[in-house]
């Protein structure tokens, strides 16, 4: 309410962002892995579930108490890779730009699922080891959607939006990637370089445009 008196009192039309049904909220999303429940089993034994510790602002979504080792090329690691939870059908490690430098691995931009051709890796937990013939990316920038925030902005599933950041250091980002799903909650997912990048903190004032 407060941007949109100032808006008004500036003359300026307000940002489509600010009159959206629902308030955009942009994550970090930090490095971390999803499982299926054969994987989860093969690390952390038979018939083993994962145990739910914090709850994500997407709903049913969750970061598991679990974590693994990644075992990359030259047999570099990542302790404490975090699993979110619920588990999937397929395997899938996020990480950032940095850490596949750090771990020696050249992996490519990708929308979540899209892993045909990635890099595999080796996972360690404490019952023994996974191996992951491919599914290893740099997780593309996205928005959550539901039809309703679809409807607003005029987009469908798919489509690429722009992003505005504002603040002390402002970006833009041309790649953001539309998901649409009556189960989302308005939400923009970009990594921790790209936080970095943009400096962005729980107050920045972000705008999603077409």
């Amino acid at each position: 309410m407060v941007r949109e008196q100032v808006y008004t009192k500036m003359g300026v039309p307000l940002p489509t962002s600010a009159k959206a049904s629902n308030a955009l909220v942009v994550n970090v999303s930090a490095r971390h892995c999803h499982l299926s429940p054969h994987a989860v089993e093969q690390l952390f034994g038979p018939g083993y579930e994962l145990t739910p510790m914090k709850s994500l602002y997407q709903e049913g979504a969750y970061a598991a108490k679990e974590t693994v080792t990644l075992i990359g090329p030259r047999s570099r690691v990542i302790s404490n890779l975090r699993i979110l939870g619920p588990c999937r059908d397929f395997n899938q490690i996020e990480l950032a730009f940095t850490d596949a430098i750090a771990l020696g691995f050249d992996i490519p931009i990708r929308a979540s699922g899209d892993i045909a051709g990635t890099p595999g890796c080796m996972l360690m937990g404490p019952n023994g080891y996974f191996e992951m013939p491919e599914g290893v990316i740099r997780a593309m920038p996205h928005v959550h959607m539901a039809p309703e925030d679809a409807a607003h902005y005029g987009v469908q599933h798919k489509d690429i939006m722009k992003m505005k950041v504002h603040g002390e250091c402002p970006v833009t980002f041309d790649n953001i990637l539309v998901r649409i799903d009556p189960s989302f909650s308005l939400e923009v997912h970009i990594d921790t370089d790209e936080g970095n990048a943009c400096g962005l903190k729980s107050d920045t004032f972000c705008e999603l445009t077409k």
